[in-house]
């Protein structure tokens, strides 16, 4: 039985015991001569004795309908509270209860939900904690593996490439090499694969162990990498690189892509010129690596690209854009635009 249905049957019995008492008290006050007279008495031509209990039914069906109907909003309010207290919302109190105990109750879950809110904010926070410092950790592992793994090979491999580079060019020049001369052909060869094999080599490691800028800025950290790269290889490296502020985040994006760049040229362009400009110019931050080399058709780069595809997603993570041109036999040039930010706020500002 709903509310409004127990409010309509207990005001209509209430309504009706009371039209009997009241009928009561009023017969024994004004006895009756004759209990005809119940009958003959009538009123709006209806008898009597039949108009007060109907009468009174009906005012008790009113009444229970109104105070059901209110009953069962106070309720429905209190349901539909409890309701969003269940699925985790947000309890909007719309409209405050009229009946004080009522209101009391509407209030006490208002603070269960907003204890809960907080525990689950606590929680989501407490769990962003916990996923940031395992990725954290195994961001450190990973980069100690990369470093030992950089090291014995810089140790090893590397310093027998060298070894084996330096014994074939001594071999190549003191051997005179005719025309006819396959063996000696062969030599050069064996030469020029260690010698591409140093660079790839060089690329590795920097892919395994990359400079990174703490504790410098961009200009600093550019210039250290050029100059290391530039005593190592055989390639003539020139960079013009002004000095500027920008934010962290936008450094360190550039930087990568440097390094991807230069990584890049090492391992597959065998060019013997490499140019790096980083410039402002006009509120935006220029970043130009070009060389001599073999070049790509860059229609044609595969679409899996590992390289290009990471300068790409570095250079619209900090709302620049990236553009490479290459020419077959010609050379490639990669460019960088980055509009000028410090501290998200536009330099203009």
């Amino acid at each position: 039985m709903s509310t409004t249905q127990r409010q309509i049957v207990w005001c209509s019995g209430f309504s009706f015991l009371i039209a009997i008492i009241v009928g009561a008290i009023f017969i024994f006050v004004f006895p009756l001569s004759s209990w005809s007279d119940i009958w003959t008495r009538h009123f709006m031509d209806i008898p009597f004795v039949i108009f007060i209990p109907v009468f009174s039914i009906a005012i008790g069906i009113l009444l229970g309908a109104g105070s059901g109907f209110f009953w069962r909003k106070q309720f429905l309010a209190i349901e539909h509270a409890l309701h969003q207290l269940e699925e985790g919302k947000q309890i909007e109190v719309k409209e405050k209860p009229a009946i004080l105990e009522m209101q009391t109750i509407a209030d006490r879950i208002e603070k269960i939900g907003k204890q809960m809110s907080e525990q689950a904010k606590l929680s989501q926070r407490l769990a962003t904690e916990k996923v940031e410092d395992m990725e954290g950790r195994i961001q450190e592992i990973i980069e100690q593996e990369r470093n030992r793994l950089a090291r014995e090979l810089h140790d090893s491999v590397s310093q027998q490439l060298f070894a084996a580079s330096m014994m074939m060019s001594a071999i190549n020049e003191t051997k005179q090499v005719s025309e006819n001369d396959r063996e000696g052909k062969q030599m050069k060869q064996v030469e020029e694969m260690i010698h591409q094999s140093q660079l790839e080599m060089r690329a590795l490691l920097l892919h395994l162990r990359p400079v990174g800028l703490k504790n410098k800025t961009l200009q600093e950290g550019i210039e250290e990498l050029l100059i290391e790269l530039s005593l190592k290889v055989e390639m003539e490296i020139k960079w013009k690189v002004e000095a500027f502020p920008l934010d962290k985040g936008v450094e360190d994006h550039l930087f990568r892509i440097l390094q991807e760049s230069v990584s890049n040229t090492l391992r597959h362009s065998k060019a013997n010129k490499l140019e790096v400009l980083m410039v402002k110019r006009d509120d935006l931050v220029i970043l130009r690596i070009v060389d001599d080399g073999i070049g790509f058709e860059v229609n044609e780069m595969k679409a899996g690209s590992y390289g290009m595809q990471n300068m790409h997603e570095r250079a619209l993570e900090v709302g620049g854009t990236f553009k490479v041109v290459s020419v077959k036999n010609k050379g490639t040039r990669l460019e960088v635009k980055v509009p000028v930010m410090i501290n998200g706020d536009d330099a203009n500002d």
